[in-house]
Formats: C-alpha cells, sequence, structure tokens
C-alpha cells in the first residue's frame, strides 16, 4: 500500500534542477505507485510560479516542456485536498497551506527541507511526521 504524503515545493523544484538527488528518487518513487501524494491547489500554483522564473529556467536550463510534465504528473496522479485557509501555526504565513494540505489529507510525511516548517514539531499535534 502506498504511503501517504505530502511532497513539499522545494522537493518537486529540486526533482527538475538535480536529476540524481534524493528529491529526484522521491519523484521516480511517486511515479512507480510507492507513494500517495497528497496536493492542493496552493502548491501547485507555487510550483508552478517557482520554475517559471527566469533565473531559475536559465541557470539549469529548465524548458516549459519540463515544467508542463512535472505539473501535469502531479496533478493527473495525485489525491486532491481543498483548503479552509485557517491553519496559521507557521512563522511565514505562506507555509501554512502546506501544513494544511498534509492536515486535510491525513498524510503520514510532509517531506521539506523548508526550516520554518521543520522546527515546529507538528507530529506531536497531528498524525503526520515532517521529513527531510
Amino acid at each position: 500500500m502506498p504511503i501517504k504524503v505530502v511532497i513539499d515545493t522545494n522537493i518537486w523544484v529540486s526533482s527538475l534542477l538535480n536529476p540524481s538527488g534524493f528529491p529526484a528518487r522521491l519523484r521516480k518513487f511517486f511515479e512507480e505507485g510507492t507513494l500517495h501524494v497528497i496536493i492542493s491547489e496552493p502548491i501547485l500554483e507555487e510550483i508552478a510560479e517557482v520554475l517559471d522564473r527566469p533565473r531559475i529556467k536559465d541557470k539549469y536550463g529548465i524548458s516549459e516542456t519540463d515544467i508542463k510534465e512535472l505539473l501535469t504528473l502531479i496533478e493527473e496522479r495525485s489525491e486532491h485536498v481543498l483548503l479552509s485557509g485557517n491553519i496559521t501555526i507557521c512563522r511565514d504565513s505562506d507555509d501554512n497551506f502546506v501544513i494544511e494540505t498534509a492536515i486535510r489529507g491525513q498524510a503520514a510525511f510532509l517531506i521539506t527541507r523548508d526550516d520554518d516548517i521543520k522546527v515546529l514539531s507538528l507530529n506531536k499535534y497531528y498524525n503526520f511526521i515532517v521529513f527531510y
């Protein structure tokens, strides 16, 4: 049975920037069906916005096709959850939607490199573990 996870934007972006790194392996697990990804519209929008930045596209040679393929993969193969916007526990308010996605989707893990999320000890209050 696949493991339910929320994968933060920074991990999805890294999966394109470094095809041999840990985030790329997570993407491969997702493609193979080992991971059941939970996603929300704000995360999808953030991934698209970050990957569309000229400094990222130019520096790493990311094409519009690369971006579209990743977004289509995530949109088509993930479980989508709706957010209420009433989670306000993170110092960086932009990270609250990532946490709410994990809560609403009943994820086992929230995979992120974001220190504002990692320092919260969320597993004391919610049924998921922040990982990475």
